[in-house]
């Protein structure tokens, strides 16, 4: 950890982006702490996520809310391939 780093962690987070980890959406609390903190990419993501580190809970919840969405994330990747294979079934079936 940087000296730079080390002072960003000091500094809380916005109150919106506490609220933002906590719904899930770790990239509109960056977003929140870039335009209010008026920092980098690097320097507000390196912030939020010492925050997430500190906060067990809310780095479990964030993981789960990951987890969901690879979930969805697959089973619309299959129930597409599924249309995709019968589509070409029945336009092979045709010729």
């Amino acid at each position: 950890m940087t000296a730079q780093s080390t002072q960003l962690s000091t500094l809380p987070l916005p109150n919106a982006a506490v609220e933002m980890l906590w719904r899930g959406d770790a990239i509109a609390a960056i977003k929140v702490v870039r335009a209010e903190r008026n920092l980098g990419l690097k320097e507000a993501k390196d912030l939020v996520d010492v925050y997430i580190r500190s906060q067990p809970s809310l780095r479990q919840k964030i993981e789960q809310a990951q987890a969901e969405t690879w979930q969805k994330l697959k089973r619309g990747l299959i129930v597409a391939l599924i249309f995709a294979a019968a589509a070409a079934y029945f336009f092979f079936q045709i010729r």
